[in-house]
């Protein structure tokens, strides 16, 4: 017999290293990937609120300038009475617009009329005529411009409007719009957000220490550019240190940690930056590189046991050979070997109990898992309910009285959840009761209606051909279609779309069909979505256990559950039970 080839330490070791690597690595780029699409995520968000933000007062010069009052002082600029009541419009039009700042400049730049004209840091008599927002307008008819006020001080969006008199004369209505606020609200995401200029400068950002820091080193041209403008009048942009360490790379956070960027195109010319700090990402790289370390290590060293107990064997066989002539040696030693195997025997007969004990404790933590999950649907459902019962009982008593017994109905189906619990120790499957099928499907779109309304789609029940009885536990089944059409609306929330409920029948069995217009299940996903706490919802939205739930409790039933995805798009969630015939009493 030849005896296995013996590994080196340094074999050992090599092994144990190139585990180490892979998992590392593959960690790394599993926290990338999660890492891109939370950046992803927060910059479609960061965009939106700027476009909100920013759209909001686009039409305010246009409109404010179409003001008799703006085109007498545009008329008649030296007359103090016609200057007077501009400047009234115009500060009575940002107390009730919101804005910052609205002034009024003339064909040279110089300012009219303005909104601060009774602060000390008025506009009226400064002359803008070098800002690119004043350019822009005279030429093109309106413009935008973002910059540091040189009179103010202050960081604000400027959008302007051109004035066209009939009888010749032309001005210019600014408005100044303070994104102050929105930087507040990044300053408290678990990611920094920051919005960058043509050149590359953050005038926005979440971490102040960002805030007119260049991505990368300003050209001299750009430089230029912005001292003439006096775009951020009152810093040094010009000396700032860029904050990338390598073009495209990560970005330099506030603290000195590095962090992964993600970049998204923005208005005229912007970017809308978003970070997240990598060293989670590699702290979990190599906790995972660590822990594969170990269990390369286990898996060789019980290699080199069991090699070591093959040479064990070979051993005693030899020595079996040498010691046939010595029978009261042998029959003591076949005497030791018996009372071993005894006790061996014994030690898995306990180990078995064991791990019989140990698997049902681990199907009761599913379990529990499974009740939490089920007792948060209609928590949420008691709590809409109870809330607009709430509201009607201001006005409307009955109604909200059917709205609090709605909500008892509700208690009631957690309780018999948690009965359910209580029996699971003495394997009981279940009581079953021979029922109709329509009354439990609209008991259960009745419960999804709070969720429906929340979605703003009605879920549709086909008309059934023919009444239908089954032989299952009504509860369950009732929370297998809730189950499902919870996960419908879901899919078409945001979307509009439809959700149909759909009956067949035949001789033997009962298909339930919800059917939904969302986006659909990927490929990879399908066969995946009946697996406990897996789910494709964001993360903190589900455990993952509402279809392995349904699908082990129409297994109970003898039935089954499938999910498929139709050509047109869309998911369609089975549930086939066995029917009751109708002449069986």
């Amino acid at each position: 017999m030849t005896p296995p080839r013996r590994l080196s330490p340094s074999v050992m070791l090599l092994l144990v290293g190139l585990c180490a690597l892979s998992a590392g690595w593959a960690a790394w780029l599993l926290s990338q990937r999660d890492m891109a699409a939370r950046l992803d995520q927060s910059l479609i968000l960061t965009r939106r609120a700027l476009e909100t933000e920013i759209e909001r007062f686009r039409y305010l010069p246009r409109v404010a300038g179409e003001d008799a009052r703006i085109r007498d002082v545009l008329a008649r600029p030296d007359d103090p009475a016609r200057v007077q009541a501009a400047n009234l419009y115009l500060e009575s039009v940002v107390r009730h617009s919101g804005a910052s700042h609205l002034y009024l400049l003339d064909a040279h730049g110089l300012t009219l009329a303005a909104s601060n004209w009774n602060m000390a840091e008025t506009f009226v008599g400064s002359n803008y005529s070098f800002r690119p927002y004043f350019r822009d307008a005279m030429a093109r008819g309106q413009g935008d411009f973002y910059a540091i006020g040189v009179t103010t001080l202050t960081p604000g969006y400027f959008l302007s409007a051109r004035v066209d008199l009939s009888g010749g004369g032309v001005g210019v209505l600014v408005v100044k719009v303070d994104l102050g606020p929105l930087q507040a609200t990044w300053n408290a995401a678990e990611q920094d957000t920051a919005v960058v200029d043509a050149d590359g400068v953050v005038f926005l950002a979440s971490d102040p220490a960002w805030l007119y820091h260049p991505l990368s080193a300003l050209s001299a041209e750009a430089v230029a550019r912005l001292q003439a403008e006096q775009t951020y009048f009152g810093t040094q942009v010009e000396t700032a240190a860029p904050l990338l360490r390598r073009p495209g790379g990560w970005i330099s956070g506030g603290d000195g940690q590095s962090m992964a960027i993600r970049r998204a195109d923005f208005g005229p010319g912007w970017q809308v930056v978003a970070a997240l700090p990598v060293r989670p990402a590699l702290l979990a790289a190599l906790l995972w590189a660590a822990l594969s370390a170990l269990l390369a290590a286990t898996l060789l060293g019980w290699l080199k046991i069991q090699r070591q107990r093959r040479a064990l064997i070979a051993l005693r066989l030899h020595q079996s050979t040498m010691l046939e002539r010595r029978v009261a040696e042998r029959t003591e030693a076949l005497a030791h070997e018996i009372e071993a195997r005894r006790k061996t025997e014994a030690d898995l007969r306990a180990t078995q109990e064991t791990l019989i004990h140990a698997e049902k404790m681990a199907a009761l933590g599913r379990m529990s898992a499974a009740i939490v999950h089920e007792i948060s649907q209609p928590l949420s459902a008691m709590e809409a309910t109870l809330v607009t019962a709430a509201m009607l009982a201001e006005t409307l008593a009955p109604e909200a009285a059917k709205r609090i017994e709605t909500a008892r109905n509700l208690i009631r189906r957690m309780q018999r959840t948690t009965r359910r619990l209580k029996g699971f120790s003495r394997k009981e499957s279940g009581q079953l009761e021979v029922i109709d099928l329509q009354p439990v499907i609209e008991s259960a779109l009745e419960l999804v209606q709070p969720r429906a309304r929340a979605v703003g789609v009605t879920p549709v029940l086909q008309p059934m051909a023919a009444p239908c009885r089954l032989r299952v536990g009504r509860v369950r089944l009732e929370q297998v279609l809730v189950n499902l059409l919870l996960n419908a609306l879901d899919a078409v929330e945001g979307r509009g779309g439809q959700v149909r409920v759909e009956v067949s029948q035949t001789p033997a069995h009962v298909c339930i069909a919800v059917r939904d217009d969302g986006p659909g299940i990927a490929p990879d996903d399908l066969a995946r979505v009946a697996e406990p706490f897996f789910t494709t919802k964001a993360s903190g939205e589900g455990l993952g256990l509402g279809l392995a739930i349904s699908q082990e409790i129409l297994s109970e039933f003898g039935g089954s559950l499938h999910i498929a995805v139709p050509e047109g798009g869309g998911v369609v969630a089975t549930a086939c039970l066995p029917r009751i015939p109708p002449e069986e009493p």
